[in-house]
């Protein structure tokens, strides 16, 4: 996982989160992922992606937004915008949900 392509250029945007992806779904040990985001993202760069992890898990238990923004601090913008990507979005939210539910 190179900085450049084979052809000496910088990579473009989706070839740079395709890597990025790539590299994530590689590490397969919770303290070296850890570790990694860590040193990858700032701690309120993390604190917003887990925030907005922990509205999709409430949006999808069908918890009333309002509870939502009480219980997590986030937005109703935030809250919806997660919601619309739960039900709308590319399958992430959903496809990770299901894995987790018995």
């Amino acid at each position: 996982m190179s900085n450049l392509r084979a052809d000496g250029q910088k990579p473009n945007h989706e070839t740079r989160v395709d890597d990025l992806i790539t590299t994530i779904a590689s590490l397969r040990d919770v303290e070296l992922t850890k570790r990694f985001l860590r040193d990858l993202c700032t701690r309120s760069e993390l604190d917003a992606m887990a925030q907005r992890w922990e509205v999709a898990q409430l949006v999808d238990q069908s918890v009333p937004y309002q509870q939502i923004a009480r219980r997590t601090g986030a937005s109703t913008a935030t809250i919806t915008r997660v919601a619309q990507w739960l039900r709308h979005g590319e399958g992430g939210y959903a496809s990770v949900l299901g894995k987790l539910k018995p």
